[in-house]
């Protein structure tokens, strides 16, 4: 068995450099991605938890005039926002796309199996 010339494995080593260095750049901004994602999270939580807090104290505040009730309102509202930050970004359609593909393909082939056990037994 020969080798294989020097010039067809330097032609597939050019052929691989560019897919090798597009996938590296995806993965670089996929990390970036998930870089700011993550810090973005961070912030939303700790500002969760100071809106939380003034929650709490305005709650535990005895008497509760209009303007108390109207703060909590407001602040009812920030933690609905910030949940649903929080939540956003946690499932996106890409991340559940293999996941439903296989449950097409394998329901696929569950009721192909289950006409050809029926088409069997009947």
């Amino acid at each position: 068995m020969k080798p294989p010339r020097k010039s067809q494995n330097s032609s597939n080593q050019e052929n691989q450099e560019p897919d090798f260095e597009q996938e590296l750049a995806q993965v670089e901004r996929s990390l970036l991605s998930l870089k700011e994602r993550y810090h973005q999270v961070i912030c939303d939580q700790q500002q969760k938890a100071q809106w939380q807090q003034r929650q709490q104290e305005l709650k535990d505040n005895q008497p509760q005039t209009a303007e108390i009730k109207v703060e909590l309102k407001q602040i009812q509202k920030q933690l609905e926002v910030l949940e649903i930050n929080l939540e956003s970004q946690l499932f996106s359609w890409r991340s559940l796309k293999k996941p439903f593909w296989q449950a097409v393909r394998f329901g696929g082939m569950g009721v192909i199996i289950g006409w050809i056990l029926k088409s069997c037994a009947g």
